[in-house]
């Protein structure tokens, strides 16, 4: 099997932005993609297009830069949280990310929807996630794209909270966190690969 390449296309959950704490007061990135490069054993290579604190019209913006001119053989996509946080339309979300995995398949590159995390501290907001991700997996599912559903794997059952260990802020990800999102997205997506054509 030839070696892939991957790229991680998102915001500071791609980044692996950590939030300074009491025993690690200091500046921490601890991206996914490092936990995901030790599971594929050598069998891709990564490039990581984050940038923390955009929404998904930001990422339209540098797609065919970041990506579409970059050829990767899958981009995984993971956007959405911060324009629940500033309270953009379900329905505009759901088009710029639907957008960004058609212009994939088009290009030939094929797209992963990843579900964006819950949260703790501010219940209200779990519900949108909720819709968000539902509609996530219907496109994907409409595309016949791989999805990794990363808000179920992180929440506490059944209220749906992001789970204490996967978050020091309750909004970014822990080290923990970020081992379990790349822990998903190979289990539900690149352990699936065939050697034969690269793909699912």
């Amino acid at each position: 099997m030839s070696k892939l390449m991957i790229a991680a296309f998102g915001d500071s959950l791609t980044v692996g932005f950590q939030s300074p704490t009491r025993e690690e007061p200091w500046y921490r990135e601890t991206p996914y993609t490092d936990f995901l490069m030790e599971k594929m054993d050598g069998k891709a290579d990564f490039v990581v297009k984050g940038v923390s604190g955009e929404l998904t019209e930001d990422m339209l913006r540098r797609y065919d830069r970041d990506i579409l001119s970059v050829k990767p053989d899958y981009v995984i996509i993971l956007g959405g949280t911060n324009d629940l946080g500033w309270s953009v339309e379900i329905s505009a979300i759901v088009s710029n990310l639907y957008y960004m995995y058609t212009r994939a398949l088009n290009a030939g590159i094929i797209p992963v929807a990843v579900s964006v995390p819950s949260l703790r501290g501010y219940d209200p907001l779990i519900a949108p996630r909720v819709v968000l991700n539902n509609m996530i997996k219907e496109n994907a599912k409409g595309l016949n794209i791989p999805f990794a559903d990363y808000f179920t794997a992180s929440s506490e059952t059944p209220v749906q909270r992001l789970a204490i260990e996967y978050s020091n802020d309750g909004l970014h990800l822990s080290t923990k966190g970020y081992e379990l999102l790349a822990d998903v997205i190979y289990d539900e997506v690149f352990s699936k690969i065939t050697p034969q054509n690269n793909t699912i």
